[in-house]
């Protein structure tokens, strides 16, 4: 397969250049709008309870049932004064004119005191949705917005309102994130390639990549809900896995020229060893990444989707457009680089390197060094049994943003409960009134309830009221308080809803597909490890590995956002817990990034090993080929998605170091001292598999044979 992409390369670079040159172009034009065809939200299960009462509640009332858009607006001269009042009025028609409002309520017709801020400081005016959906809202207060920019005395709040301004601060941050990125990985390139061409390649592939995987979410966008969310990962990670892999076919390339073969030969040697890993590779992270899919709750499908798509696009430029480019370069890809510089570049190792000195010292004290590695590594993951979580709130907003100052307004200034509300729906007609008012105080008697509101009826058979608590909506208090509730025996249906009933549906939906997401990516992974090595052992020793890598990751997280460290730095307010979905996603990227760097040195202790070396030696040279370009590779990811760890958002800066944090921990620890000290334990046992497996491996078609070892 790979010879014959090889020749290709080598028949038509020009062509595909050319080709690579028209899909950027494509990618530019239709891909880079893509924001604007992604969704907010996305963090509930549609089939949950609490979402359901929520639909029961916007078709029986005809207005959503979240609150609504709220104004606030400041008073300087007091509530009651005429300015306030004309204000007021003036906000009001503008918030009244906008399509998908139903209903605008002020001070100055209800007189409800509770619209006034204690000191008279400011007031509301809350304009109520129609029935629209989540988009359509945050499109209603996005247009509310820039009528009203204009106006210093208001700012916004509400749902629509939170979600408007995460996705200015969403291509905010991606716009910053790509400014620190790269001017910082060509840095770290020329020092990996030593030569400015060859230190050029890898960000120029990763741009296409990001170009590419837009254009195709954009493609997805358009026949399925995709959270904007998606972006970060497919930039990050975009960027990162073109990175890597560019920098293991270059790598080879120049290995390969220095050996020796002219360009063309190169290239086939290139696509016969670098090019098949990369292919696995590819394979592996995508593996990972559609695990996310399984999942009712939207954010992970579409980081599942990107994940897939990404790891996809970044396989399939790296292993045809990068070739090309070298193919037409040829000895030039060393140019603008000192003589030094170059030898240094392209001259094997051999065997005198460090990494070969280190791995003959592992191999040495397998017991004690392996033992200590992988204690080092559950001691670093024990706060993990600690973690608390949250759910996307306000709080992730900066406390300067407008939508977090109305809500910290709301709280101080008006009252606004600072427990859970759960929001109770009953089904019953109006001839029920005396059975709802009944079964309403019985709630009362629930421990951590405060206050029961009287039922109203909404439409013609549903009644509303609300149960205040003195609880946090993520408490675990909170959660069994929901639980009660929905326990508590009723002559008619009943559903809970609010954002602490949320949060116990959001954690039971992932619960619930949390195993069929961990067995998708174990047998993707052991399955794909066994076609390219033809070993049962080295698959499931990697998976193991991979836990070790998570536990430490998830424990670093803790170590960080949940127990408040490097807040300045970092420039965060810690929740004191992370947010729910963060260990889900965190268990599919970095389980396939780990396996990733796992692909790219075993490839090269089974090209040694199957070249006829022993198992020390093969596992010592390997390392020697790879060490130095694992360590720049991952060097050079963490660059790529730790720069998310300078967003605003509270969730997308654990997303940044949750990973680079794993990617770091697997480039290091694992790499350097368990593969070489479990490898030299398990000797010639490394490589076994039964032999029905053995013979599948061989008619699979997927070895490329035992090249020479130079």
């Amino acid at each position: 397969m790979f010879e014959r992409l090889a020749r290709l390369i080598n028949k038509a670079p020009w062509v595909i250049v050319g080709v690579a040159i028209a899909f950027a172009a494509i990618g530019g034009v239709f891909g880079s709008p893509v924001a604007k065809s992604l969704q907010v939200g996305g963090f509930q299960d549609p089939g949950s309870e609490s979402t359901l009462a929520v639909a029961r509640l916007q078709s029986a009332s005809g207005v959503r049932a979240d609150g609504g858009l709220v104004a606030l607006v400041k008073t300087p001269d007091g509530a009651t004064s005429p300015a306030a009042m004309a204000e007021a009025t003036k906000v009001a028609r503008v918030i009244g004119a906008e399509p998908d409002i139903a209903q605008v309520v002020t001070y100055y017709e209800t007189h409800d005191p509770t619209m006034v801020a204690r000191d008279g400081s400011s007031t509301i005016v809350v304009g109520y949705w129609k029935p629209v959906s989540d988009q359509e809202a945050v499109n209603g207060a996005t247009r509310l917005a820039d009528a009203l920019k204009s106006d210093p005395n208001v700012k916004l709040g509400g749902f629509a309102a939170i979600n408007h301004q995460l996705n200015i601060l969403i291509t905010g941050d991606l716009a910053h994130a790509e400014l620190l990125a790269f001017p910082i990985l060509f840095v770290l390139s020329l020092w990996v390639f030593r030569g400015v061409i060859a230190a050029l390649l890898p960000p120029l592939v990763g741009g296409i990549v990001i170009l590419g995987a837009f254009l195709f979410l954009r493609g997805v966008a358009e026949v399925h809900s995709v959270s904007i969310f998606a972006l970060n990962l497919a930039t990050g990670m975009g960027l990162g896995l073109a990175i890597d892999a560019s920098l293991f076919i270059l790598s080879r390339f120049r290995e390969e020229m220095a050996n020796g073969l002219a360009p063309d030969a190169a290239i086939r040697m290139t696509m016969r060893t670098a090019g098949r890993t990369v292919f696995f590779s590819s394979l592996t992270i995508a593996a990972a990444a559609s695990s996310l899919t399984v999942f009712k709750i939207n954010f992970l499908w579409s980081m599942g989707v990107a994940g897939v798509i990404v790891a996809l696009t970044a396989g399939l430029i790296t292993l045809t457009v990068l070739p090309s480019v070298l193919r037409l370069l040829g000895p030039r890809v060393n140019m603008l680089a000192p003589k030094r510089w170059q030898q240094s570049a392209m001259t094997a190792a051999g065997t005198s390197g460090f990494w070969y000195r280190f791995s003959h010292f592992v191999m040495r004290r397998p017991i004690p060094l392996a033992a200590l590695s992988a204690a080092f590594l559950i001691a670093l993951g024990l706060p993990f049994a600690g973690i608390k979580f949250n759910s996307v709130d306000q709080t992730d907003l900066p406390t300067s943003s407008d939508a977090r100052i109305v809500s910290d307004t709301l709280i101080r200034d008006y009252g606004k409960p600072t427990g859970a509300v759960l929001t109770i729906v009953a089904e019953a007609p109006a001839s029920d009134a005396a059975q709802v008012q009944s079964y309403a105080g019985s709630l009362g008697s629930l421990g951590g309830v405060t206050q029961v509101t009287a039922p109203q009826p909404v439409g013609s058979d549903t009644w509303k009221f609300d149960v205040q608590t003195n609880f946090g909506n993520f408490d675990p208090a909170a959660a069994r308080l929901v639980r009660d509730v929905r326990a508590e025996p009723a002559p008619f249906t009943v559903l809970v809803s609010g954002q602490a009933a949320a949060f116990v549906d959001l954690q039971q939906s992932l619960a619930s597909r949390l195993p069929l997401a961990i067995a998708v990516v174990a047998v993707a992974t052991v399955l794909i490890l066994f076609f390219m090595t033809g070993s049962v052992i080295l698959p499931v020793k990697a998976v193991l590995m991979n836990l070790l890598t998570l536990s430490a990751a998830f424990g670093v997280l803790v170590l960080v956002f949940q127990d408040g460290r490097f807040e300045n730095l970092l420039q965060y307010t810690s929740q004191g817990a992370l947010e729910s979905t963060q260990p889900v996603l965190l268990f599919a990227i970095v389980f396939g990034l780990s396996t990733d760097y796992g692909v790219y040195l075993l490839t090269r202790i089974k090209e040694a090993h199957d070249a006829g070396l022993p198992n020390s030696e093969a596992v010592a040279l390997g390392l020697q080929r790879t060490g130095r370009i694992i360590t720049a590779a991952a060097l050079l990811f963490c660059v790529a998605i730790g720069a998310f760890a300078t967003s605003q958002i509270i969730f997308i800066k654990e997303l940044g170091i949750g990973i680079a944090a794993g990617v770091l921990v697997d480039a290091t620890v694992v790499r350097a001292f368990l593969v070489p000290s479990l490898m030299a334990l398990l000797g010639r046992w490394n490589w076994w598999a039964p032999r029905p497996l053995q013979w599948l491996y061989h008619r699979a078609g997927l070895s490329e044979g035992a090249p020479t070892v130079a």
